[in-house]
């Protein structure tokens, strides 16, 4: 298997759509699938599919194609789902409720044990289950939990102080939706950057020409 730092962004990106194919399969109880059958499913090639899964070991059987139940659970633990991250939120307001009440952190390999704001009439609230803490006790919860990921939605201009708090307190991955760049300002983190406008402006593009 190659080292992570020799796949490509492309390739991990692709991982998850996968992911989620082989997981409709297991529903329709389909056993098995050939490259060419899961590639005319997701409208690529089957090359592509056999170059990418190749790197992680491959995983087929010639002659037989993918056993399903099995993919599924190989690329999972590829990317993560079995770990149960310690993960928290910042920021309560309606993305963050949003992202909560939509997103099963559980299938994705994080667990959310902690969410936080410093809006008084959000503080103490129930989102998803977890009562919403006050930011002033984040620092004393990350000495006590260790938490390894942060989900940042709050406001662009907060989000440097923020995410220095927190690296500080040893989270080193976050799954970002403020707008700020946090790779520009910190090293030797790993940081996913969410932007929904830039995603609509891309369709936009698509569209216009």
């Amino acid at each position: 298997m190659a080292k992570n730092n020799d796949i490509s962004a492309s390739v991990i990106k692709r991982l998850p759509r996968y992911y989620s194919y082989l997981e409709d399969l297991i529903e329709e109880n389909v056993e098995r699938i050939s490259s060419k059958d899961l590639a005319e499913r997701m409208k690529t090639t089957a090359s592509q599919i056999r170059q990418d899964l190749n790197c992680f070991g491959g995983f087929g059987q010639q002659g037989y194609g993918y056993n399903i139940i099995a993919l599924h659970e190989e690329i999972g633990s590829i990317l993560g789902v079995d770990k149960e991250y310690k993960t928290i939120m910042i920021g309560a307001g309606n993305l963050g409720k949003a992202i909560t009440s939509q997103i099963s952190f559980e299938k994705k390999g994080c667990r959310l044990t902690a969410i936080f704001d410093n809006d008084p009439e959000i503080i103490g609230q129930t989102v998803s289950g977890i009562i919403v803490s006050d930011i002033k006790n984040l620092e004393s919860y990350c000495k006590k939990n260790s938490p390894s990921i942060a989900v940042l939605c709050l406001p662009k201009e907060n989000a440097f102080s923020v995410a220095k708090k927190l690296i500080e307190l040893g989270v080193k991955s976050f799954w970002n939706f403020s707008h700020f760049d946090l790779n520009l300002h910190f090293d030797n983190i790993v940081v996913e950057n969410v932007h929904i406008g830039d995603s609509l402006l891309t369709l936009t593009y698509k569209i216009s020409c």
